[in-house]
């Protein structure tokens, strides 16, 4: 299950979504261990079953500090990344060979264990653009001699917006609701109407 908060622009407000995204984003990950996927989601197929019964609360800690500050990521295959033009998860669904793309610089301000039941756990991230969780936590599991994909995946920050004070609940999306809960960007000015 994934759960995102997305922040949709409308008409000039599409214009202020680069400046008002600025930030870091925050999100909430439940892993499990012992099982690896193609995706490195619960989505995909298992590709690596893995023993985890080693693994402490602890261990999860004590690895965990080599993923905060400044690391390098390897994006995973299945995203949004492109090569000639198209996605590569399109490409690898139509069959085609695509290789990993190269490692990249990323930014982990705060990762910290929330809850750890074997061979489930939580975490608590925040980091900036360009960070894929499903990455960390596929690294997280090698680096706990086991594997780990991401079962559940919830993002409450992206930037000045948090889940908690602006989701729009599913009971809520009628029309009276969404236009209820627009909100003008500041320095934009209602257009004037012209004079007939």
């Amino acid at each position: 299950m994934c759960l995102f908060l997305s922040v949709v622009g409308v008409g000039s407000g599409t214009k202020m979504l680069s400046t008002m995204l600025t930030g870091s984003k925050k999100y909430v990950a439940v892993g499990e261990l012992g099982k690896a996927t193609d995706t490195l989601d619960a989505t995909g197929s298992v590709t690596l079953e893995k023993d985890f019964e080693h693994i402490t609360r602890m261990d999860i800690e004590e690895k965990l500090k080599n993923f905060v500050g400044d690391i390098m990521q390897v994006p995973p295959l299945y995203s949004a990344l492109k090569k000639d033009g198209q996605r590569l998860s399109v490409l690898l669904k139509q069959g085609h060979k695509v290789e990993a793309k190269p490692a990249r610089a990323v930014t982990v301000y705060n990762l910290t264990l929330q809850e750890f039941k074997p061979p489930v756990f939580t975490l608590d991230i925040e980091c900036g653009g360009g960070f894929y969780v499903r990455s960390l936590v596929d690294d997280l599991g090698k680096a706990l001699s086991s594997c780990a994909h991401v079962k559940e995946l919830i993002r409450t920050k992206q930037g000045q917006f948090t889940l908690e004070d602006h989701v729009l609940h599913e009971e809520h999306w009628t029309l009276e609701h969404i236009l209820k809960s627009l909100q003008p960007c500041s320095g934009s000015e209602p257009a004037e109407e012209a004079d007939t």
